[in-house]
């Protein structure tokens, strides 16, 4: 018989679900439902964290570290025997090498588990070395580059609940849960934003879940987004559709962009962009109408594509246009929950350019980001040889085998280190390379904070924070770790003082869990002790923050057209459109079953999912002479997959659309489709990146299709 019920919140994604959950009589997770009286997610989770109990005891879990043999066979290792081989092989490595040999590789796995979030970073720092890589380097980095552009304004943008008109550019938060849009329980929160009147646009390919909701849809050829977006700035201007009196105190280089999108025409958009002119014009009458708060934003569509930094700097000049800002007197919503309050004067604070500043990578001179490295150089780091080459690799809770473009490249790679070692629950493709996996308590089983890094995109309307306690004991047998140990004992190890949260760590004696969440919470208004005794979370006061006014002699403006901004605008524009052979375009997928590789091999996931289709319009498929079933071949100029094709009436034509996050190690045994899918990476150029975050182009990749007999 389940035990009694507990209070929680899932750590999956930024959605924060609360979770109602029950243990057995020997401790384990039993049951799992939504809290429907959690004041935030009101009652709603998504088929992937109602999975946690098949998650938890799932029989692919790893319980014991592993350690990988020169045979390539695995043995079970006590975990402190594992950590003294990988502190001696680390320590030998960085003698012979230099600090730069040294890197890591963070992926959703650590951002979500709060007490070891910045762990690694801590680690390499003490180390003396740079390199820490992540998943946020290659999903939207777009934005921190258009924030170092453009700049910044303290008080933040609109909520959402403050909008009268929003714009989605290539995101549909109604499945992947993920902002611009409200976290939340999307769905229900927007149909209260559709009930108190909000104007929906969505720019997707496809008649998304969330396009289903919008005024105004526009389904734009994959790869287009800049063409679309900058005839839409063109139609603002042209139109006197903007706030003129922000822009006049705030804009600087109005006139320059102006000049720059006067090429985009309606004619041009249209032919380029595949949809009707008019569209163009009803999106930019919406966004600049008179009296009406218009909001952009975007997910990964743009800013995994052709030329992405510059597709999110159009998006933000459109913000910029409308002014989409919390001006001096309004309310803040989030001033910091648990992250230490700042100053939030309302004025533009200039582009700084940080990546000029600080490391700067070996192989294309990017510089650095978010306090990262740019995973799209990562397997160059690896391969090439020279002073700085990267030797030995910590990922954190993520799959870059899974996830960087180029997949034979990132595998070789990966296959070329002196010592990887991963941090994981289950045997990801990364983790079958790897020297050594140490497996992780599960979400249940460790105390937790909220996504605190980015705490304001989660509780929007609110200084809000959450934590929960361990619920679920681990598996009986077991030796899992604290993803934060494994860094603290291997600094133990190597003779290296580390500090954490800007203080430093006691390096005999290693902290708790609750510790170091304590010590993140250490800037809150509310005691961690109160903190922790609120079951459903607990706003942190009740004091309501105002924009202040601009400080004395404040003339900071938005850069909206930079000279380098200007040269990618040109440079679009000038783009030769691919040839008639590859007449496709490949768009990125979202799923509700996966979250990215995580879940893919739980059964009632595979029930759904067992592999990732091949979806295009039946229209499509017809004029191609294929059929729903068919095998299929994707061809893009730098590699080929295999897949099943299925109809979706959603789509637009001329797009195959595909989810990441499938597929086994290329030749290997299992390298199965029925089993596992295909990586849609085999497509992609590792090659082509973007200037300034080495971004590579993951979506509105030109192919090719074909009917296999």
């Amino acid at each position: 018989m389940d035990g009694p019920e507990h209070l929680s919140f899932c750590r999956i994604c930024m959605g924060t679900c609360g979770m109602v959950l029950t243990t057995d009589a020997d401790g384990r997770l039993a049951s799992i439902r939504a809290d429907r009286d959690d004041p935030q997610t009101l009652g709603f989770a998504c088929f992937k964290g109602l999975r946690a109990v098949e998650a938890h005891n799932s029989p692919k879990r790893i319980l014991r570290p592993l350690k990988r043999l020169p045979d390539g066979t695995r043995i079970e290792i006590p975990l402190e025997v594992a950590l003294d081989e990988i502190a001696d092989r680390l320590g030998a490595i960085r003698a012979e090498s230099g600090d730069h040999a040294l890197a890591g590789y963070k992926g959703g796995g650590a951002f979500f588990t709060a007490s070891a979030a910045v762990m690694l970073n801590e680690f390499l720092a003490a180390l003396g070395s740079p390199k820490v890589y992540s998943s946020a380097t290659i999903d939207q980095s777009a934005k921190a580059v258009t924030a170092g552009r453009m700049g910044t304004w303290p008080p933040g943008k609109l909520p959402n609940d403050r909008c009268d008109v929003m714009l989605l550019v290539g995101t549909n938060p109604m499945v992947s849960v993920n902002p611009p849009f409200d976290c939340r329980n999307p769905v229900k929160r927007m149909k209260q934003a559709r009930a108190r009147g909000m104007k929906l646009i969505v720019i997707d390919p496809r008649r998304t879940e969330t396009a289903e909701f919008a005024d105004l849809h526009l389904p734009v050829l994959p790869g287009e987004d800049v063409t679309l977006l900058a005839g839409i700035l063109r139609e603002m201007l042209a139109n006197g559709w903007y706030d003129r009196a922000f822009c006049d105190h705030h804009a600087g280089d109005l006139e320059r962009l102006r000049e720059e999108v006067a090429p985009f025409t309606l004619d041009y958009v249209a032919a380029r962009a595949d949809l009707p002119a008019a569209s163009v014009t009803e999106a930019a009458r919406l966004l600049g109408g008179a009296g009406l708060r218009a909001l952009a934003g975007s997910s990964t569509g743009p800013d995994m594509g052709a030329h992405s930094n510059l597709a999110e700097h159009l998006i933000e000049a459109i913000n910029v246009l409308a002014g989409a800002f919390i001006r001096e007197g309004e309310e803040i919503p989030n001033p910091g929950a648990v992250l230490p309050r700042v100053p939030q004067p309302a004025q533009v604070i200039p582009a700084g350019r940080w990546w000029e500043a600080g490391p700067i990578s070996r192989i294309d001179g990017s510089g650095s980001l978010m306090g990262e490295m740019m995973t799209g150089t990562l397997a160059d780091e690896i391969l090439v040889p020279g002073p700085g080459q990267v030797r030995a690799l910590i990922v954190h809770g993520g799959n870059p085998a899974s996830s960087i473009p180029d997949q034979h490249r990132i595998v070789e790679a990966l296959r070329a280190l002196n010592l990887l070692v991963c941090i994981e629950p289950v045997m990801s493709i990364t983790a079958e390379l790897a020297d050594y996996v140490l497996p992780p308590f599960m979400q249940y089983e460790r105390p937790d904070l909220h996504f605190w890094l980015y705490e304001w995109m989660i509780y929007r309307d609110a200084p809000w924070a959450r934590y929960t306690p361990a619920i679920a004991r681990p598996p009986e047998g077991s030796e899992l770790v604290d993803d934060w140990y494994v860094f603290w004992a291997l600094a133990k190890r190597m003779g290296v003082p580390m500090t954490y949260q800007g203080q430093p760590l006691d390096m005999g004696v290693p902290p708790t869990g609750d510790a170091l969440l304590e010590r993140i919470a250490a800037a809150s208004p509310m005691p961690f002790e109160a903190l922790q005794a609120a079951p459903r979370g607990a706003r942190v006061d009740e004091t309501v923050h105002r924009a202040a006014p601009a400080e004395p002699g404040c003339s900071g403006r938005f850069s909206l057209m930079p000279d380098d901004v200007a040269a990618e605008l040109a440079d679009a524009l000038a783009e030769v459109p691919p040839g008639s052979a590859l007449d496709c375009r490949l768009a990125v997928r979202r799923l509700r079953e996966t979250f990215n590789s995580v879940g893919r091999d739980l059964p009632e996931t595979r029930k759904r999912q067992p592999f990732n289709r091949a979806y295009i319009h039946p229209d499509e498929l017809a004029e191609r002479g294929m059929a729903p079933g068919d095998r299929i071949r994707i061809r893009s100029d730098h590699g080929e997959i295999v897949a099943l094709a299925s109809a979706d009436p959603t789509l637009r034509r001329r797009v195959v659309s595909i989810a990441h996050g499938f597929g086994a190690l290329p030749g290997a045994a299992d390298d199965d489709y029925q089993q596992n899918g295909v990586s849609t990476n085999l497509l992609l150029d590792g090659k082509t990146r973007e200037t300034i975050n080495a971004m590579p182009r993951m979506t509105g990749v030109p192919v090719a299709l074909e009917r296999i007999n």
